[in-house]
């Protein structure tokens, strides 16, 4: 069988010759996509600034920046937004929550569900005196209630995911949970790692424009590592604690200040330090592509419903025993991000025979999930699933 979007992913699949998407059972789109062609001619560029211009590379750098921000504005639907690049997620989470009031208050809220960079800091700061309430992010209907329920006078900040990594279902609610956090007055960051590029979203409509976002370029943007963004309102007066002299360096002209220290009012404010220019070089380049080739959010979205959905059927065609692998939730394809997430207690030992067959996957505990990316065709996953039942039902 073949999807409609066949066609058009076998035509993009041409521009990653180098990661040869086209001979390869690529389903780590969750977790690492491959990278363009044009990702490679970015990197080269990036080795021709540094050459040609040394020092003040560092300008074109941040030109390099400004276009990913600007792909990120445009798929938030959000004029107004600012974006602080940064290395990781971790990196921007950390300086954030540094400019939080830990010295009043010590509860952070967040689901039972998130990814390990927010849940083991979250583990580290309840080892020093912090309590942090776990959420149930399932059901998916009633979220923002049980939300609300574990809020105090003691909440010192709330994170959550738009899309939790071990399901891959969307919270339906992230409209009424930042209503809950406005009125109680306690900041909301989201981690949208991924939902970015799969899911479409527009901040202004959903009412999120008072909202901190993480977002990884490492993922469904394939912009690779070291490009990641935290997105914060332009009305933002936070001082991270732990701040970079990126932080002030519209000001660094004029020498050291005395006194209080400043942070630039744009996009800068939770900035670190000196990072490797060339990933912007290489995120800049695939923007580009994307652009090019009409990757818009709305086609991204159809395409990964379709991938998605079409693994889902041939996972139920394989009948596998329940008590070796299953669907992790019920709900239908609508619900899902970029990624099929199955269950079962021989999920590593699966994972790790799937390797030895030429097909990469990804693993976590008990889960085992199969991610796709706009270059995937039909054939690749009845490849891949057609291995997953031998090796599965044997």
């Amino acid at each position: 069988m073949s999807l409609s979007t066949d066609l058009f992913s076998r035509s993009l699949a041409r521009h990653y010759s180098h990661f040869d998407v086209e001979n390869r059972l690529l389903f780590t789109g969750h977790s690492h996509q491959a990278w363009p062609d044009a990702a490679l001619e970015g990197l080269i560029e990036s080795f021709d600034a540094a050459a040609r211009a040394v020092d003040t590379k560092w300008d074109i750098v941040f030109e390099k920046v400004d276009i990913m921000r600007q792909y990120l504005k445009d798929f938030y639907d959000d004029p107004y937004g600012l974006y602080t690049h940064g290395e990781n997620t971790h990196n921007l989470f950390v300086r954030w929550l540094s400019g939080l009031d830990v010295t009043r208050k010590k509860t952070i809220v967040i689901t039972d569900t998130e990814f390990y960079s927010i849940a083991r800091q979250m583990d580290r700061l309840q080892e020093e005196g912090f309590t942090i309430k776990k959420v149930p992010a399932l059901p998916l209907n009633g979220f923002a209630s049980r939300l609300e329920a574990a809020l105090d006078d003691d909440t010192l900040a709330v994170m959550l995911s738009r899309v939790y990594f071990e399901t891959g279902l969307i919270n339906p609610e992230l409209t009424q949970s930042a209503s809950v956090c406005r009125e109680a007055g306690i900041p909301l960051m989201i981690d949208d790692y991924h939902g970015t590029n799969v899911v479409p979203l527009s901040l202004r409509e959903a009412g999120l424009q008072d909202a901190f976002v993480l977002i990884g370029g490492y993922k469904y943007l394939q912009w690779g590592e070291g490009n990641c963004f935290l997105r914060f309102p332009a009305d933002s007066i936070m001082r991270p604690v732990i701040t970079g002299w990126f932080s002030g360096f519209s000001s660094l002209r004029e020498g050291r200040a005395s006194g209080r220290v400043s942070y630039d009012d744009a996009d800068l404010r939770f900035a670190g330090a000196t990072f490797d220019g060339a990933s912007a070089f290489r995120g800049a380049a695939v923007v580009d592509f994307f652009r090019s080739q009409g990757l818009t959010p709305t086609l991204l979205r159809h395409l990964y419903l379709e991938h998605t959905a079409y693994m889902k059927r041939r996972f139920l065609s394989l009948h596998l025993d329940p008590g070796v692998l299953q669907l992790t939730h019920p709900y239908p394809v609508t619900a899902n991000g970029g990624f099929l997430s199955l269950r079962g207690p021989r999920a590593q030992q699966i994972w790790e025979a799937l390797r030895q067959e030429g097909v990469l996957t990804d693993c976590r505990g008990d889960l085992l999930r199969f991610g796709s990316a706009p270059y995937m065709v039909s054939s690749q996953i009845d490849e891949a699933f057609g291995i997953l039942g031998k090796v599965a039902g044997g």
